[in-house]
């Protein structure tokens, strides 16, 4: 594949850029610091204030687990996908200057952005569940690699979508404002707030369709049950992340050519 190929023949280049939006965004700031680690924890609490507390939310479909660890399991991965996709979507467009002045694959730009942010986020996630169960919060051990498994299929995922957005966003520069609200529809849609069992059957049915359906719920089952049971729908959605990719990345370079002129 002509996409790995490149990636193979400018890793260093990659590495570099990957490393600069570590820093840049989020060790050399200390607001990039507080977005990366600690607005999560923020939202946790505020999650867990509202719907534990205030309104006193019972879930049933919980069992004896408790709010905050249900919760915590499921919203690093969607953070991990929201910020890497929108880092990347304006990736290009924040790099106008480098595009035009020096030649090189303009998608490693795309690269770097989003596995940076996964890089970040998901030192985040491995703290706050080493913190859970050092709390007696029993996470299941034997999903770690099952639960990781499937961060990395997110990823390749994640790179799936930007890629595509970042193109339109540097030939349309609206692209952003498009998914800031599809970004909450898709928050709300994915079962992080709530079990997926306490949906009405008529609206899980409409929920199939939600992709991110298909990451969170098995590593949040993986976590805090040790297993998954796999049904054809999911299988599905996993075969089709490499094949999303490949689409993706066809469409960015087919419209890179036109970058300098719209920078």
């Amino acid at each position: 594949m002509g996409c790995l190929d490149k990636v193979w023949r400018h890793r260093a280049l990659l590495q570099a850029f990957i490393g600069r939006e570590i820093r840049s965004r989020y060790i050399g700031s200390s607001a990039g610091l507080f977005w990366a680690l600690i607005h999560p924890l923020l939202l946790l609490g505020l999650y867990a204030l509202i719907f534990s507390t205030i309104f006193k939310v019972a879930l049933p479909e919980l069992g004896e687990r408790r709010f905050i660890e249900f919760v915590a399991v499921a919203l690093w991965p969607w953070l991990a996908f929201q910020e890497s996709v929108q880092r990347g979507l304006q990736a290009v467009v924040t790099n106008a200057a480098l595009v035009k002045k020096v030649a090189f694959p303009p998608e490693l730009l795309v690269y770097g952005a989003v596995i940076g942010t996964f890089v970040v986020h998901l030192t985040g996630y491995l703290l706050i569940l080493i913190l859970l169960a050092t709390l007696g919060h029993g996470l299941h051990a034997e999903g770690i690699v099952g639960g990781l498994a499937l961060l990395g299929l997110l990823l390749v995922f994640s790179l799936a979508i930007a890629l595509p957005l970042a193109a339109m966003q540097t030939l349309t520069r609206d692209t952003d404002q498009f998914m800031a609200p599809v970004f909450i529809v898709l928050f709300y849609a994915t079962p992080i707030l709530y079990p997926l069992a306490s949906v009405p059957e008529w609206l899980r049915n409409g929920m199939a369709w939600n992709p991110l359906l298909y990451f969170v719920q098995p590593i949040r089952d993986l976590l805090l049950t040790g297993h998954y049971p796999l049904d054809w729908k999911t299988l599905v959605a996993w075969a089709l992340v490499p094949v999303l990719f490949v689409a993706g990345y066809q469409f960015f370079r087919r419209l890179a050519p036109h970058f300098e002129d719209f920078l």
